[in-house]
């Protein structure tokens, strides 16, 4: 009995599906970033060259008061101010900045940072248009249309509610379950 039940398990154990399984190779390692090394894509922009400071001058107190007032010799200039009198203690900021746009204007751009957000003053932002501005006549003869519709809608849902009931029809006495 032992060597029929030694014999069944061994011949289960050679019959039993056989796996053979080649796992792909791994691949290849990244190559480890070259840092300051020249790059192998190529470029399509140009890389100027440094700009000196020429000023660069900060001041923080032990009250969280500070300024920055920084001037490079690209024209570049930079003033900003602030401290912690916002709304529980948020910074509040006021400053200026200016450079010499690529076309040859100059910008300035005056801005105070506080509870109602980044405000700049500039010549050059966009401003919106005042409101109320003039409406277009065919907008206002638009809506005057989609009004008129609306009307007309109203007044036909009005009457259709008032002479449109009618008691659904009576069942048929013979078709207990069926659809009408």
């Amino acid at each position: 009995m032992k060597t029929t039940i030694i014999a069944t398990i061994i011949a289960l154990a050679a019959a039993a599906p056989q796996y053979d399984y080649n796992a792909p190779p791994p691949p290849p390692p990244a190559p480890a970033p070259a840092y300051g090394a020249p790059s192998t894509r190529v470029s399509t922009f140009e890389v100027a060259p440094p700009v000196a400071i020429l000023r660069d001058d900060r001041t923080h107190d032990e009250f969280g008061r500070f300024s920055v007032d920084f001037e490079a010799e690209n024209g570049i200039v930079f003033s900003q101010s602030g401290s912690p009198d916002g709304p529980e203690g948020a910074v509040v900021k006021a400053g200026q900045y200016s450079y010499t746009a690529p076309d040859g204007t100059l910008v300035e751009v005056k801005y105070v940072a506080d509870e109602n957000g980044f405000q700049p003053q500039s010549d050059l932002l966009p401003v919106a248009p005042e409101f109320p501005h003039p409406i277009p006549q065919f907008v206002l003869d638009q809506i005057a249309f989609a009004a008129a519709e609306d009307a007309a809608a109203a007044r036909e849902a009005a009457s259709s509610r008032s002479n449109s009931y009618a008691p659904p029809p009576p069942a048929p006495s013979n078709t207990y379950g069926q659809p009408f």
